[in-house]
Protein backbone atom coordinates (compact mmCIF):
# COMPACT_ATOMS: atom_id res chain seq x y z
CA UNK A 1 0.00 0.00 0.00
CA UNK A 2 1.43 3.37 -0.61
CA UNK A 3 1.02 6.35 0.68
CA UNK A 4 0.29 9.39 -1.20
CA UNK A 5 3.01 12.51 -0.31
CA UNK A 6 1.96 15.35 1.97
CA UNK A 7 0.57 18.10 0.38
CA UNK A 8 1.84 21.62 0.33
CA UNK A 9 -0.20 23.97 2.75
CA UNK A 10 -0.30 27.25 1.06
CA UNK A 11 1.24 30.26 3.53
CA UNK A 12 -1.41 31.87 5.26
CA UNK A 13 -2.03 35.04 4.67
CA UNK A 14 -3.63 36.91 8.50
CA UNK A 15 -6.52 38.98 7.58
CA UNK A 16 -6.74 42.49 7.60
CA UNK A 17 -3.06 42.69 6.50
CA UNK A 18 -2.07 44.77 3.50
CA UNK A 19 0.66 43.34 0.73
CA UNK A 20 3.80 45.04 0.77
CA UNK A 21 2.80 46.21 -3.01
CA UNK A 22 -0.28 47.57 -1.79
CA UNK A 23 1.22 49.70 0.98
CA UNK A 24 3.57 50.62 -1.33
CA UNK A 25 0.82 52.34 -3.45
CA UNK A 26 -1.25 53.37 -0.23
CA UNK A 27 1.94 55.52 1.32
CA UNK A 28 2.41 57.06 -2.27
CA UNK A 29 -0.61 57.94 -3.22
CA UNK A 30 -1.13 59.40 0.70
CA UNK A 31 2.24 61.19 0.45
CA UNK A 32 1.68 62.65 -2.67
CA UNK A 33 -1.98 64.44 -1.23
CA UNK A 34 -0.09 66.16 1.33
CA UNK A 35 2.47 67.22 -1.17
CA UNK A 36 -0.13 68.13 -3.66
CA UNK A 37 -2.50 69.68 -1.27
CA UNK A 38 0.03 71.47 0.66
CA UNK A 39 0.31 69.83 4.01
CA UNK A 40 3.67 68.86 3.42
CA UNK A 41 4.67 72.37 2.18
CA UNK A 42 7.36 73.47 -0.48
CA UNK A 43 10.76 73.33 1.05
CA UNK A 44 10.01 70.89 3.59
CA UNK A 45 12.69 68.65 4.91
CA UNK A 46 11.49 65.43 4.56
CA UNK A 47 12.73 62.53 7.55
CA UNK A 48 11.45 58.89 6.72
CA UNK A 49 11.19 57.84 10.48
CA UNK A 50 8.55 60.91 10.80
CA UNK A 51 6.62 59.91 7.83
CA UNK A 52 6.38 56.48 8.76
CA UNK A 53 5.08 57.81 12.27
CA UNK A 54 2.46 59.67 10.55
CA UNK A 55 0.99 57.79 7.77
CA UNK A 56 0.88 54.12 10.58
CA UNK A 57 3.66 52.31 7.94
CA UNK A 58 6.74 50.97 8.49
CA UNK A 59 10.07 52.63 6.59
CA UNK A 60 10.41 50.16 4.05
CA UNK A 61 7.22 51.50 2.11
CA UNK A 62 7.84 55.18 3.13
CA UNK A 63 11.15 54.86 1.14
CA UNK A 64 9.85 53.59 -1.92
CA UNK A 65 7.13 56.01 -2.18
CA UNK A 66 9.73 58.57 -1.51
CA UNK A 67 11.71 57.15 -4.89
CA UNK A 68 8.82 57.55 -6.71
CA UNK A 69 7.64 60.88 -5.87
CA UNK A 70 11.36 62.05 -6.39
CA UNK A 71 11.69 60.62 -9.76
CA UNK A 72 8.38 62.32 -10.22
CA UNK A 73 9.75 65.85 -9.50
CA UNK A 74 7.50 65.76 -6.37
CA UNK A 75 10.83 65.55 -4.29
CA UNK A 76 14.13 66.73 -4.58
CA UNK A 77 17.40 65.52 -2.86
CA UNK A 78 19.83 67.81 -1.37
CA UNK A 79 23.21 68.63 -2.11
CA UNK A 80 26.39 68.64 0.23
CA UNK A 81 26.87 66.09 2.77
CA UNK A 82 27.48 62.20 3.26
CA UNK A 83 23.85 61.17 3.53
CA UNK A 84 21.05 61.80 0.97
CA UNK A 85 19.17 64.34 2.41
CA UNK A 86 15.37 65.01 0.40
CA UNK A 87 12.92 67.75 0.82
CA UNK A 88 9.75 69.02 -1.08
CA UNK A 89 10.41 70.40 -4.10
CA UNK A 90 10.11 74.09 -3.74
CA UNK A 91 7.88 76.09 -5.93
CA UNK A 92 9.81 77.65 -8.35
CA UNK A 93 9.06 80.32 -11.58
CA UNK A 94 11.49 77.91 -13.61
CA UNK A 95 9.27 75.22 -12.65
CA UNK A 96 5.93 76.20 -12.89
CA UNK A 97 6.68 77.27 -16.69
CA UNK A 98 8.42 74.37 -17.40
CA UNK A 99 5.68 72.27 -16.11
CA UNK A 100 2.93 74.34 -18.25
CA UNK A 101 4.66 74.00 -20.80
CA UNK A 102 4.83 70.12 -20.57
CA UNK A 103 1.15 70.06 -20.30
CA UNK A 104 0.68 72.50 -23.52
CA UNK A 105 2.28 69.64 -25.09
CA UNK A 106 0.45 66.85 -24.10
CA UNK A 107 -2.68 68.53 -24.62
CA UNK A 108 -1.67 69.73 -28.17
CA UNK A 109 -1.45 66.54 -28.90
CA UNK A 110 -5.09 65.46 -27.71
CA UNK A 111 -6.23 68.27 -29.41
CA UNK A 112 -5.14 66.94 -32.53
CA UNK A 113 -6.82 63.72 -31.92
CA UNK A 114 -9.82 65.72 -30.95
CA UNK A 115 -10.55 67.90 -34.12
CA UNK A 116 -9.95 63.97 -35.38
CA UNK A 117 -12.94 63.05 -34.36
CA UNK A 118 -15.91 61.97 -36.80
CA UNK A 119 -17.79 65.20 -37.08
CA UNK A 120 -20.89 64.26 -34.90
CA UNK A 121 -18.37 63.34 -32.53
CA UNK A 122 -16.72 66.68 -32.54
CA UNK A 123 -20.12 68.44 -32.06
CA UNK A 124 -21.01 66.82 -29.14
CA UNK A 125 -17.18 67.35 -27.63
CA UNK A 126 -17.78 71.25 -28.59
CA UNK A 127 -20.82 71.38 -27.08
CA UNK A 128 -19.78 69.87 -23.57
CA UNK A 129 -16.63 72.45 -23.84
CA UNK A 130 -19.00 75.56 -24.87
CA UNK A 131 -21.14 74.48 -21.50
CA UNK A 132 -17.99 74.39 -19.17
CA UNK A 133 -16.66 77.49 -20.60
CA UNK A 134 -20.26 79.47 -20.27
CA UNK A 135 -19.78 78.54 -16.97
CA UNK A 136 -16.51 79.68 -16.70
CA UNK A 137 -17.30 83.08 -17.69
CA UNK A 138 -20.40 83.56 -15.37
CA UNK A 139 -18.10 83.29 -12.82
CA UNK A 140 -16.09 86.13 -13.63
CA UNK A 141 -18.76 88.58 -13.27
CA UNK A 142 -20.03 86.98 -9.68
CA UNK A 143 -19.42 89.86 -6.78
CA UNK A 144 -16.52 87.66 -5.24
CA UNK A 145 -14.93 84.79 -7.90
CA UNK A 146 -14.05 81.83 -6.29
CA UNK A 147 -10.84 81.03 -7.03
CA UNK A 148 -10.99 77.34 -6.77
CA UNK A 149 -14.32 77.21 -8.94
CA UNK A 150 -11.64 78.99 -11.82
CA UNK A 151 -9.55 75.62 -11.32
CA UNK A 152 -11.96 73.34 -11.31
CA UNK A 153 -13.67 74.54 -14.65
CA UNK A 154 -10.74 75.22 -16.27
CA UNK A 155 -9.45 71.80 -15.60
CA UNK A 156 -13.13 70.18 -16.40
CA UNK A 157 -12.66 71.98 -19.61
CA UNK A 158 -9.04 70.49 -20.56
CA UNK A 159 -10.28 67.04 -19.23
CA UNK A 160 -13.10 67.06 -22.09
CA UNK A 161 -10.62 66.71 -25.12
CA UNK A 162 -8.47 64.73 -23.45
CA UNK A 163 -10.77 62.07 -22.33
CA UNK A 164 -12.60 62.44 -25.77
CA UNK A 165 -9.85 61.51 -27.68
CA UNK A 166 -6.03 61.19 -26.12
CA UNK A 167 -4.95 57.87 -26.16
CA UNK A 168 -4.05 55.71 -23.01
CA UNK A 169 0.04 56.87 -23.38
CA UNK A 170 -0.61 60.54 -23.41
CA UNK A 171 -3.30 60.22 -20.56
CA UNK A 172 -0.87 58.55 -18.44
CA UNK A 173 2.31 61.03 -18.87
CA UNK A 174 -0.78 63.72 -18.46
CA UNK A 175 -1.86 62.15 -15.22
CA UNK A 176 2.05 62.51 -13.88
CA UNK A 177 2.23 65.83 -14.47
CA UNK A 178 -1.45 66.97 -13.96
CA UNK A 179 -1.13 67.15 -9.89
CA UNK A 180 2.29 69.04 -10.22
CA UNK A 181 0.56 72.06 -11.48
CA UNK A 182 -2.39 71.83 -9.09
CA UNK A 183 0.29 72.08 -6.74
CA UNK A 184 0.69 75.72 -8.31
CA UNK A 185 -2.46 76.78 -8.91
CA UNK A 186 -3.72 75.86 -5.24
CA UNK A 187 -1.32 78.28 -3.71
CA UNK A 188 -1.52 81.25 -6.39
CA UNK A 189 -5.00 81.03 -7.80
CA UNK A 190 -6.69 83.17 -5.52
CA UNK A 191 -4.40 86.14 -7.64
CA UNK A 192 -5.17 84.69 -10.63
CA UNK A 193 -9.09 85.39 -10.73
CA UNK A 194 -8.81 88.46 -12.33
CA UNK A 195 -7.76 86.50 -15.71
CA UNK A 196 -10.97 84.05 -16.00
CA UNK A 197 -12.19 86.58 -19.29
CA UNK A 198 -8.73 86.06 -20.99
CA UNK A 199 -9.22 82.33 -20.58
CA UNK A 200 -12.57 82.21 -21.82
CA UNK A 201 -11.41 83.77 -25.08
CA UNK A 202 -8.85 81.46 -25.36
CA UNK A 203 -10.88 78.90 -24.77
CA UNK A 204 -13.54 79.64 -27.09
CA UNK A 205 -10.73 79.44 -30.01
CA UNK A 206 -10.05 75.85 -29.27
CA UNK A 207 -13.59 75.08 -29.09
CA UNK A 208 -13.65 76.38 -32.73
CA UNK A 209 -10.64 74.77 -33.97
CA UNK A 210 -11.83 71.15 -32.85
CA UNK A 211 -15.36 71.46 -33.78
CA UNK A 212 -13.89 72.81 -37.54
CA UNK A 213 -11.35 69.65 -37.86
CA UNK A 214 -8.26 71.85 -38.23
CA UNK A 215 -6.04 70.06 -35.92
CA UNK A 216 -3.06 72.01 -36.63
CA UNK A 217 -5.16 74.68 -35.16
CA UNK A 218 -6.43 73.21 -32.35
CA UNK A 219 -2.85 72.10 -31.42
CA UNK A 220 -1.49 75.87 -31.78
CA UNK A 221 -4.52 77.51 -29.78
CA UNK A 222 -4.27 74.73 -26.73
CA UNK A 223 -0.17 75.10 -26.62
CA UNK A 224 -0.91 79.24 -27.13
CA UNK A 225 -3.69 78.62 -23.97
CA UNK A 226 -0.74 76.54 -21.46
CA UNK A 227 2.01 79.15 -22.51
CA UNK A 228 -0.02 81.72 -21.71
CA UNK A 229 -1.46 80.57 -18.68
CA UNK A 230 2.35 79.81 -17.69
CA UNK A 231 3.21 83.38 -18.22
CA UNK A 232 0.40 84.66 -16.17
CA UNK A 233 1.27 82.78 -13.84
CA UNK A 234 4.91 83.83 -13.77
CA UNK A 235 3.86 87.56 -13.19
CA UNK A 236 1.90 86.30 -10.03
CA UNK A 237 4.68 84.41 -8.57
CA UNK A 238 7.41 87.06 -9.33
CA UNK A 239 4.76 89.29 -7.16
CA UNK A 240 4.02 87.20 -3.97
CA UNK A 241 7.21 85.10 -4.34
CA UNK A 242 8.48 81.56 -4.67
CA UNK A 243 7.73 79.38 -1.74
CA UNK A 244 10.08 77.11 -0.41
CA UNK A 245 13.20 78.52 -2.20
CA UNK A 246 15.94 79.61 -0.34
Amino acid sequence: MTTAPPRKSKPRVRQGSARPRDTISTTYAKLRELIVHGRMAPGTRIIEADIAARLGVSRTPVRSALHRLQQEGYVIELQGGRRARLMVTPLTRHDATELLFLMGQLDGLAGIEAAGLPAADRRRLADEMTAINQRLAALQHAERPDPNAFHDLDNAFHDAYVDAAAGPRLRALRTSIRPQTDRYVRVYVSAMAGEIGVSVEEHERIIHAIAEGEAPRAQQTIEDNWRNAAGRLGSVIETLGERGSW
